[in-house]
């Protein structure tokens, strides 16, 4: 990372991406977070066994609301790797890696090779980029998806083999989300030209045949939904009849949202990715607000000689984001390979030693905090899952950030990124090995469904009660399983049977005559809406709710 010696910046900046890389898989085999992750492992899970690549379905109905390409790419892993936590995980950490790459080749292109290095360690250490990679959802393969389809759609001015790869990776990128994926994409190549008055570029040929290539890129979604929806009136969907899927995928399913007009609503907060981002990106955060400032302060100066393609890729998107009506924080994660480039370019190019000092002092203080909020978390958490193992690859994290930088490098800057990145790797393997693996067991569905896995030998029917959780269980059970209404009303198996739900649940139905043979009882909480009196163990009871696993006689 020391200029006056490249040689060793390259293999100390490799050797820091490996690292990086292993902290962004360490959660790989930590259970899959509900309820939205269980949900599409559960869809992708009934797609592979039934061999069916075209409908999707969840909770044994038809299912409108995401596109098809995640769930294809799941359920083939699915049939290479079996029904498992990583087999779901793999493909999505994968395709951010290969986003990361992407940076790295977009950086090069735009600035240097350091410049993509270093892009490539601030993309792989934000914050909910880590998190994401654990509760994985769309926006991994979404990230990877539209910085290399920018990076194609770049280089298309002067090769159409280019162009064509831009337009696929477009294309699936489209059909991972819909539509809005396109104006990230759209507004760098769009805005950079605009702005730097390339007129001729902007209006040439090649983007009314890259048009044409991404309609016949997504006729499979076209024809999936057609074949599901368009081709079955009949079907009751959002509670009505003749719902159109082509219409969901092109206007509900993102314009819809936008507008608050669609089957799917929200309720929009204009700086809510304002106050996002401040978490979402950390530890870079606060280095990213004076990145855009400045970049847009020289940018004024000489419009015509600088990159505009992450500025508007990434303030377009979050513009139109926060004016939107449903908002989400990981909706946002497509936009940090831009983000990343923002703050490496700024990075590499300060040489005001004040400036430096100033970023020094905001980093030890973004890093002290980040420690003492991990310091707080453990002693009130208690987490069961810290091992002599991980407290002592925590112990070397630390002590790496406190005395490697001086060893690896003269240069203040490195110094600032090193430790910076050494926090990064401390608190996110912390949060995956030892919080995170603590907290999914308070997630019942599935610590039920696998001990229901291990404790069937007679292979009975499994049946639960239909609630906001039941995701979980659909994923993590070998058996079938059969979901009830709330109420207890559906058609049940022949008795014994497996039942699990609420501990309430199966008191009541103890009270109306049934036969239950209490097996085991779990504690459940929803661990996606963490507060602080679930946080400190002293209080965590009360916000616990018991579920059971019973079998019911004759």
């Amino acid at each position: 990372m020391d200029k006056q010696n490249p040689a060793i910046a390259a293999k100390w900046l490799c050797l820091f991406i490996g690292i990086a890389v292993a902290v962004n898989f360490s959660g790989l085999f930590i259970p899959i977070t509900g309820p939205d992750g269980t949900l599409y492992a559960s869809i992708a899970k009934t797609m592979a066994q039934r061999n069916d690549f075209v409908n999707l379905s969840a909770y044994g109905k038809d299912w409108l609301d995401k596109p098809h390409f995640p769930f294809w790419v799941t359920a083939l892993s699915f049939k290479l790797f079996g029904f498992t936590t990583w087999a779901y995980k793999l493909p999505g950490i994968l395709f951010l890696l290969m986003g990361a790459l992407y940076t790295y080749l977009f950086g090069k292109a735009l600035y240097n090779k350091q410049i993509g290095l270093w892009a490539v360690l601030i993309l792989l250490t934000a914050q909910h980029i880590v998190l994401s990679n654990n509760d994985v959802r769309a926006e991994p393969y979404l990230t990877g998806l539209i910085i290399a389809a920018v990076y194609h759609l770049h280089k298309a001015n002067t090769n159409y083999w280019q162009l064509l790869w831009g337009c696929l990776f477009t294309a699936c990128a489209i059909m991972t989300k819909g539509m809005f994926a396109i104006i990230p994409i759209g507004g760098a190549i769009a805005g950079h030209f605009i702005i730097t008055r390339q007129w001729k570029q902007l209006f040439n040929l090649r983007w009314l045949i890259a048009i044409v290539l991404v309609l016949i890129f997504i006729l499979p979604e076209l024809y999936c939904l057609n074949q599901q929806f368009d081709l079955h009136p009949e079907k009751l969907i959002f509670d009505r009849h003749n719902v159109s899927g082509i219409r969901f995928f092109f206007w509900d399913s993102q314009f819809g949202r936008f507008f608050n007009t669609g089957p799917i609503k929200g309720n929009g907060d204009p700086t809510f990715f304002v106050h996002t981002t401040l978490w979402a990106f950390l530890p870079w955060s606060l280095l990213l607000l004076v990145a855009i400032y400045q970049f847009i302060k020289k940018g004024s100066k000489q419009i015509k000689t600088i990159e505009w393609y992450c500025i508007c890729g990434s303030l377009l998107t979050f513009l139109l984001f926060s004016a939107s009506k449903f908002q989400l924080p990981h909706y946002l994660n497509i936009v940090y390979p831009f983000f990343a480039i923002i703050t490496a370019q700024y990075l590499c190019n300060l040489v005001e030693t004040s400036s430096i000092t100033t970023i020094r002092g905001i980093q030890t203080v973004v890093i002290c905090l980040l420690l003492v909020v991990i310091g707080i978390l453990h002693y009130f958490y208690q987490p069961e899952t810290f091992t002599i193992a991980i407290g002592s690859c925590l112990f070397v994290l630390l002590i790496a950030l406190i005395f490697l930088p001086q060893v690896i490098t003269a240069n203040t800057m490195s110094k600032i990124v090193l430790r910076t990145l050494l926090a990064s790797f401390f608190i996110n393997v912390y949060l995956n090995m030892v919080f995170y693996s603590s907290l999914l067991h308070y997630q019942s569905g599935s610590e039920a469904a696998m001990f229901i896995n291990h404790n069937n030998p007679k292979n009975l029917p499994v049946v639960q009660l239909k609630d906001d959780y039941v995701s979980a269980m659909n994923f993590y059970s070998d058996a079938p399983v059969i979901t009830v209404t709330e109420d207890g009303a559906g058609n049940y198996p022949p008795k014994p049977f497996i039942l699990y739900t609420t501990k309430d649940k199966v008191n009541d139905l103890a009270a109306k005559g049934w036969k239950i043979l209490p097996i085991k009882t779990f504690q459940r909480y929803w661990i996606s809406r963490l507060k602080p009196s679930f946080l400190n163990k002293a209080t965590r009871a009360k916000e616990l709710t018991e579920t059971e696993v019973v079998i019911v006689t004759p």
